[in-house]
C-alpha cells in the first residue's frame, strides 16, 4: 500500500462519550436522553454487504425528555480518515507524535506498558472524535443503568415485523452495544468488561485470606461519611447490606475457601464500608423487625449486633458506660439450649462453659452473662435475633431480627453436660411489628398448601388454573368477606416473544457442538458460557453479577431442559401467593424467604408499540422510563481484584422494550410499585423457533423475608424542566406514590 494514501477508520461501535461523573454514586447530574427513529426495514438479511461504512452519530446536546424531541433524528458525522500507522515505541517518548487533525480515535489498548505509568495515578481517559475534528477526552462512568439516560438515543419500534439490530459480525444478538434507554451513559473506559473476556481467560483466585492483611487502595471511596458510619438511616443500611452481599457472592463463586464472610467482613471494616458503629441501647437506624440476614457480618456491618460471633452483645466502658449493659443477644441453632418455641418469650442460655480444651464446665457470671444481669436490674431494651436453619440449606442459617425485648428475671440451673447454666427470661415489647411470628406462620402455610379453605381470608388456591407448577393462591385479609378476585385478564405462564425484532438468516449461536447432551453447561468452551464471559451467570440458582444482557442457552442448545443456564426458562420455583393490600389493590409475595439475587418470575404481557399503549394502562413496563440508581455488583477493590475489572450493569437494549399485562399476564402482572424497592429486572437473551428472544426477568434485589410484597420500581418518564440543588433533572410520574419509604419520591409511572 501506498504510505501516502489514507485508510479509512471503521466507527469504534458507535462510540458515545459520557457525561455522568464517575465519582457520584447518588441521583445527581442526570443526563436527559435524545432520540432515534428506526425505519422499518422491509428485507432483512445479515449477509448483506455495504457499499458505504455506516456514519459516526455525534453526541446530541442534552435536551428534556418531551414528545416534540422523542422523534427527532440524530445529526450524522463525516467519516473519519487515519493516516498509515506506524511503530511508535512504548519507551521512547521522543517518538511521540502531535495529534494530526485528520486522524480518528486512537486505540489506545488493554492497558499502558510496563514503564509508562505516571508518579501519580489518574483516571482512564477515553477519546472521541470531536465535530471539528479536535480530540476530546472524556471520563466514563458504569454506575446502574437505573437513573440517568443515556446519551446515546432509544430507538423507536415502527414495526413490529420488520426491525434488525445493527450489524454485529460477532453475533446476532438483539444486545446492542450501547446502553438501553433507561440505562446510564455506557462506561468505556478502565478496561474491558467482564463479559467481553474470551473463554480461555481463567477465572480470578484470591490470595489465601490472611486476617492481619491491610488493603490499601488511595483512589477507593466508601462514600460513607464519617457521621453516616456512626449513625445510618433505611437507605444507608440498604446499600451497605446489597455490597457486602455482593462480595459474599463473589468471593464463594471464585474462592474454595470457607472463611468467606470473614475475609468479606475484615475488608469491609478495614475500608470503611459500614453504618451504625456506634453501639446504641434500643433501636437501629434503618434495620427493622422481620429483616432477615443469610450472614453474622451482615449484622455487625449495620450496627445490629457487633460481636462476632459472640452471641451476647454489651457495652464497654470505652462506650460511655460505667457497667456493661446487654445491646442485643442471637439465638443458637443447636450450640445451646436455648427455648425459642414461644412467639413472644424466649429462655437465653447464658455463654461460656467450655474449657480451653474443650472440656464443659460451669458457665461464671462474666461478660455477657454479668451484662445480661445487670440489664435485668436496669430494665434496659434488649435487641433479638433469632436464628433458625435455611429453609433452602439445610447447611446454612438465616437470621431474623424479631424486635425489642426486656430480662425479666434469670436462674441457674444444671445444663445436658451436668454442669450449671445460666438461664435468662426475655419478654417481647408490645406494639412492634412482627417478626419471628411472621416466620413461624409462613412455615405454617408451607405445612398446609395453597388449599386450606380454613386459612383467613381464603379465596382461590390457584389464580393460574394450575397453568404453574406451583399453586398462586388469591387471599383476602382486608375483607375476609369479599370472596371476589381479579377476572379482567387471561393468566399465562410466559410470553412467546417480547423483543418485537426478527434476524433473517440468523445463525444459531447455540451450544450444540460445544456441549456433551443430556449434561448441564459448565464447561468454558460451551459458547453460551463464552457469551456471558467466560462463566455462568448463575450459582446455586443465584443471580451473581446485573449485566448489560444474560445470554441462556435456548431450543437449538443440547442441553436438558434442567440446565443452570436456563433459570429464567423454568417457570416459578417459590411459593407466592396473590393477596389484598390496605391501599395499593392487589399485591404479590412469598410464603418463602428470598435470598438476593433468587429469580422469582419473567414478564408476561403483550408487547407493544408506543402509539397502541392506552392512557388508562396501568400495567405497562417500559424500559425508556428513568429509573433510581443503585449499584448491586460487587467493587473489585472489596474483592482484592483489579479496580478496573468491574462488571457493568448497563443494559444493552437494540429498542425500548413495552409491554402491558393488562389482557394477559402472569404473577409479575401484581407486583407494586415501590421507591425502595426489593426486586430488579434483568434482560435475559436465548433463542427460540431459530430467533433470539428478550426476556425481562426479575430477581430479588435484596434479602426478601416472608411474606412481605414483593415491589420494583415502575420508573418515571416526565420531565418538569427544573433543577435539584444537587443540579440533577427533576422527573416525575403521573401517579401519587404510597410506598412509605423514608426517600419516597412521591410519585411514579
Amino acid at each position: 500500500m501506498d504510505e501516502s494514501t489514507p485508510i479509512e477508520a471503521t466507527p469504534f461501535s458507535y462510540l458515545i462519550p459520557s457525561f455522568a461523573d464517575d465519582d457520584n454514586h447518588h441521583m445527581e447530574n442526570i443526563p436527559s436522553p435524545t432520540s432515534q427513529v428506526v425505519t422499518p426495514l422491509q428485507t432483512v438479511d445479515d449477509e448483506t454487504s455495504y457499499t458505504t461504512p455506516p456514519p459516526i452519530l455525534q453526541a446530541s446536546p442534552l435536551q428534556p425528555a418531551n414528545e416534540e424531541n422523542y422523534n427527532t433524528p440524530t445529526p450524522y458525522q463525516p467519516l473519519l480518515l487515519a493516516t498509515p500507522l506506524s511503530f511508535i515505541s512504548p519507551s521512547d517518548e521522543s517518538n511521540t507524535a502531535a495529534v494530526n487533525p485528520n486522524m480518528g480515535p486512537i486505540k489506545r489498548g488493554r492497558g499502558r506498558p510496563k514503564g509508562s505509568k505516571n508518579s501519580k495515578p489518574s483516571k482512564k481517559k477515553m477519546e472521541t472524535s470531536h465535530p471539528n475534528n479536535e480530540v476530546v477526552v472524556s471520563g466514563h462512568n458504569d454506575e446502574t443503568h437505573n437513573t440517568s439516560f443515556s446519551p446515546h438515543p432509544p430507538l423507536m419500534a415502527t414495526d413490529l415485523q420488520a426491525i434488525v439490530p445493527y450489524d454485529d459480525s460477532n453475533h446476532d444478538s438483539l444486545a446492542d452495544d450501547d446502553a438501553a434507554p433507561s440505562s446510564d451513559p455506557l462506561k468505556r473506559g478502565r478496561g474491558r468488561p467482564k463479559g467481553s473476556k474470551s473463554a480461555k481467560t481463567p477465572v480470578k483466585k484470591l490470595k489465601p485470606h490472611n486476617p492481619d492483611d491491610k488493603i490499601f487502595c488511595p483512589s477507593f471511596d466508601s462514600m460513607i461519611t464519617e457521621e453516616e458510619k456512626e449513625n445510618g438511616n433505611e437507605d444507608l443500611v440498604d446499600s451497605v447490606r446489597m455490597r457486602f452481599n455482593a462480595v459474599c457472592r463473589r468471593l464463594g463463586h471464585i474462592s474454595c475457601e470457607k472463611a468467606v464472610v470473614t475475609t468479606a467482613f475484615s475488608r469491609f471494616t478495614n475500608m470503611g464500608v459500614r453504618t451504625n458503629k456506634k453501639k446504641r441501647i434500643g433501636p437501629v437506624p434503618g434495620v427493622q423487625p422481620g429483616d432477615i440476614f443469610y450472614f453474622w457480618g451482615e449484622m455487625c456491618l449495620v450496627g445490629l449486633h457487633t460481636q462476632m460471633p459472640a452471641g451476647i452483645d454489651y457495652l464497654l466502658a470505652k462506650d460511655g458506660e460505667a457497667e456493661g449493659l446487654t445491646t442485643s443477644v442471637v439465638t443458637s441453632v443447636g450450640h445451646y439450649n436455648d427455648k425459642t418455641d414461644e412467639l413472644h418469650t424466649l429462655v437465653y442460655t447464658g455463654q461460656g462453659g467450655t474449657c480451653k480444651d474443650g472440656k464443659p464446665r460451669n458457665q461464671d457470671l462474666t461478660r455477657g452473662n454479668l451484662a445480661l444481669v445487670t440489664s435485668q436490674k436496669r430494665g434496659n431494651e434488649v435487641r433479638v435475633i433469632r436464628g433458625v436453619e435455611d429453609p433452602g440449606d439445610k447447611k446454612g442459617k438465616v437470621y431474623i431480627y424479631d424486635g425489642l425485648y426486656v430480662v425479666t428475671h434469670y436462674w441457674i440451673e444444671k445444663g445436658t453436660t451436668g454442669f450449671d447454666e445460666f438461664k435468662f427470661n426475655l419478654v417481647r415489647k408490645q406494639d412492634q411489628p412482627s417478626g419471628f411470628a411472621t416466620w413461624k406462620l409462613a412455615e405454617e402455610l408451607m405445612k398446609c398448601g395453597s388449599s386450606n379453605r380454613s386459612r383467613k381470608g381464603f379465596v382461590f388456591e390457584d389464580i393460574s388454573l394450575g397453568l404453574e407448577a406451583l399453586p398462586v393462591p388469591i387471599v383476602n385479609e382486608i375483607d375476609e368477606n369479599d370472596k371476589e378476585w381479579p377476572l379482567d385478564f387471561d393468566y399465562r405462564a410466559s410470553s412467546e416473544s417480547l423483543s418485537m425484532m426478527i434476524v433473517l438468516n440468523h445463525q444459531s449461536t447455540g451450544c450444540n457442538n460445544t456441549c456433551q447432551g443430556g449434561q448441564s453447561c459448565g464447561d468454558p468452551t460451551c459458547l453460551c458460557i463464552q457469551r456471558n464471559g467466560g462463566e455462568l451467570p448463575y450459582d446455586n440458582r443465584i443471580l451473581l453479577y446485573r449485566k448489560p444482557m444474560i445470554y441462556e442457552c435456548g431450543e437449538s442448545c443440547s442441553c436438558p431442559a434442567d440446565c443452570k443456564n436456563r433459570l429464567s426458562q423454568s417457570g416459578l420455583k417459590l411459593r407466592l401467593e396473590v393477596f389484598k393490600t390496605e391501599s395499593c389493590g392487589w399485591g404479590l409475595r412469598s410464603w418463602e424467604p428470598i435470598r438476593a439475587g433468587t429469580f422469582i418470575c419473567e414478564l408476561v404481557g403483550t408487547a407493544k408499540r408506543r402509539d397502541e399503549i392506552e392512557e388508562d394502562d396501568e400495567y405497562v413496563f417500559d424500559t425508556s422510563r428513568v429509573y433510581k440508581r443503585f449499584r448491586w455488583n460487587y467493587e473489585p477493590e472489596l474483592v482484592g481484584e483489579d479496580c478496573w475489572d468491574e462488571v457493568s450493569e448497563v443494559y444493552k437494549l437494540r429498542s425500548e422494550i413495552l409491554v402491558s399485562a393488562r389482557a394477559f399476564g402472569n404473577v409479575s402482572r401484581f407486583m407494586n410499585h415501590s421507591c425502595l424497592a426489593n426486586v430488579m429486572w434483568q434482560p435475559v437473551e436465548f433463542e427460540k423457533d431459530g430467533q433470539p428472544l428478550v426476556r425481562i426477568a426479575f430477581f430479588a434485589k435484596r434479602h426478601i423475608p416472608p411474606l412481605t410484597e414483593l415491589r420494583y420500581d415502575y420508573g418515571m418518564s416526565y420531565d418538569t424542566g427544573e433543577v435539584d440543588e444537587g443540579g440533577s433533572r427533576v422527573f416525575t410520574g403521573k401517579r401519587a406514590c404510597l410506598c412509605g419509604s423514608e426517600n419516597c419520591r412521591g410519585s411514579f409511572e
